[in-house]
């Protein structure tokens, strides 16, 4: 898959000061409607974080604790026939408690959730992911029907992207099948890393969707990929930090990501299964 030009582009304004105003609006309004709750990243003091209902919490080099009843299920990456990722297929929901615990460190026998295995093999889930905000780190394509911002070091190696010429291409054309494709694709990115923005309103153009974790499948890479946290549940650092709540989250559980607790495609370099195909035949 291949990246932008990384050159940020914006529309010209006659104002400066009326640039600086467009700005922090468009910021503004990310923040309040990216995030399912509204809420933005803060710090907390360590261990209080059932300030939500529904949430998930990174553990110091163990498991991810989720709280409050969110349905886990497949969710398998459709291809076409050349490979490219088209859709979604929404698979099995797996029974699960009010409270459990996901595998981070990829090497749990009962994936995904975890056996404790993580103890066995010394994992070093040490995270290393920004903190800054969404739109501090992604870079803007601002086409004449469309704008995307691109927050590249959030890839999780879907490739939603790649279908109908490359989403980047797509923005910049005057064209409003183009321009539809593109908001398509950027929607369908788990990770958040693509967001297709209304050039008029200025508000994220995003999916609806119910507050969820899915176990992502690939089978073109025949891989299993990462956890994809969708309908702005929070995370929770090991430290009690706050990470931006955001609408579309890949968190890594393959345990190979350098850019933890979030997935950076790894799953896919390493050949990572979580082997539910494999006992659903079995």
């Amino acid at each position: 898959m291949t990246a932008p030009p990384a050159v940020i582009r914006r529309a010209p304004c006659a104002n400066p000061a009326d640039a600086v105003e467009d700005e922090q609006a468009v910021r503004a309004m990310a923040r309040a409607r990216m995030a399912g709750t509204g809420r933005v990243a803060a710090t907390l003091p360590s261990g209080d974080v059932d300030v939500d209902p529904k949430s998930i919490t990174v553990t110091r080099n163990g498991p991810y604790r989720v709280r409050g009843s969110v349905p886990l299920a497949r969710q398998t990456i459709v291809a076409d026939e050349e490979g490219s990722s088209i859709a979604w297929e929404p698979g099995e929901t797996l029974e699960t408690p009010e409270e459990y615990s996901l595998c981070r460190c990829g090497q749990s026998a009962n994936k995904p959730f975890c056996d404790d295995s993580h103890l066995r093999v010394g994992f070093d889930g040490t995270e290393t992911a920004s903190r800054e905000p969404y739109l501090a780190q992604a870079e803007e394509e601002d086409g004449p029907r469309v704008r995307l911002t691109d927050a590249g070091a959030l890839c999780a190696f879907a490739r939603f992207c790649d279908f109908g010429g490359q989403v980047w291409n797509l923005v910049e054309r005057d064209d409003p099948e183009a321009a539809g494709l593109a908001v398509r694709e950027a929607g369908l990115c788990p990770s958040g890393r693509l967001v297709a923005w209304d050039r008029y309103t200025k508000e994220p153009i995003e999916p609806d969707l119910e507050p969820s974790i899915g176990l992502v499948q690939d089978p073109a890479q025949g891989v299993s990929g990462p956890l994809w946290v969708r309908g702005g549940i929070p995370v929770y650092s090991a430290d009690g930090y706050r990470y931006e709540t955001r609408n579309r989250v890949t968190l890594c559980r393959c345990g190979a990501s350098e850019n933890k607790p979030f997935c950076d495609g790894s799953h896919a370099a390493i050949g990572f299964r979580d082997g539910l195909d494999e006992r659903a035949t079995g």
